[in-house]
């Protein structure tokens, strides 16, 4: 189902002040409209999750925060259109409904809310924390930079939260359901894969001014990505006692396993 996001209201409230670089102005409105989008849709599976999170029976507390992250997304997806209109675009797109949280039928509820927080903080946002940060590096000093540095500051606190819960949650399932958690990670991780590789694109290759735009490479976005799930995303699930890095090296397996799974 496709629709209109229209952030222009909002987004030109918030509009930094961004350095005159027309040459790259046009690939500059795309790339934010296109962040735009992803952070503003990343809105619904907070939401979801702190749905999931009360029938899971945590309590109110995690559906609250899980519902501040949900509209600090909202807020990012306003941000992000605040630079398209700073840019001289306008922070409107067509949009496509993106894929629902899985409920994982046929899942006990712990273990459905368990592999949600893996896939959405552990693995996503974690992600998002390196990338983020590394662009954020490069950015000169500035009101982009600054609002930047806001979406980063809240990407990891998002990207806590799923380690924090998956620690405290995980004694409580059995092993069995440890073992096929471990599985879905093949699942999980083949999903962030496809989906960074998406929109991390080769034939992206800006100047070295284009750091001052939030413009990088796509060539050195995807090799921090894999460095961040190499040093950062499988150690710490090795820790947790899942066989994270079997589940990388079996990950194209995806199919076969998520059949299994559920």
């Amino acid at each position: 189902m496709k629709g209109v996001l229209d952030l222009r209201v909002a987004a030109r409230a918030r509009r930094p002040a961004v350095p005159d670089l027309p040459e790259l102005r046009q690939a500059a409105i795309a790339t934010w409209r296109a962040r735009m989008v992803n952070e503003y849709q990343s809105a619904e599976v907070f939401g979801a999750l702190a749905t999931q999170a009360i029938r899971t029976g945590m309590g109110t507390a995690a559906a609250t925060q899980l519902r501040e992250f949900e509209a600090e997304e909202r807020k990012h997806g306003v941000l992000c259109g605040a630079v398209v209109e700073a840019l001289g675009g306008e922070a409107m797109a067509e949009v496509t409904r993106p894929r629902e949280l899985s409920d994982h039928v046929g899942t006990a509820p712990l273990e459905g809310f368990l592999r949600n927080v893996l896939s959405v903080s552990c693995l996503s946002e974690t992600v998002a924390v390196g990338l983020i940060g590394a662009e954020r590096l490069e950015m000169p000093e500035g009101p982009l930079r600054e609002l930047l540095s806001e979406i980063w500051a809240d990407e990891i606190g998002h990207a806590r939260f799923g380690w924090r819960v998956v620690q405290e949650l995980l004694p409580e399932l059995h092993s069995a359901g440890k073992t096929r958690l471990s599985l879905y990670l093949r699942v999980a991780l083949r999903h962030l894969e496809l989906h960074e590789l998406e929109h991390l694109p080769l034939r992206s290759k800006p100047p070295a001014a284009g750091a001052a735009l939030g413009l990088c490479s796509g060539t050195g976005a995807r090799t921090l990505f894999y460095e961040t799930i190499a040093q950062a995303i499988l150690p710490s699930l090795e820790k947790l006692g899942l066989a994270a890095n079997d589940a990388w090296a079996a990950r194209e397996s995806a199919d076969l396993v998520l059949a299994r799974a559920q």
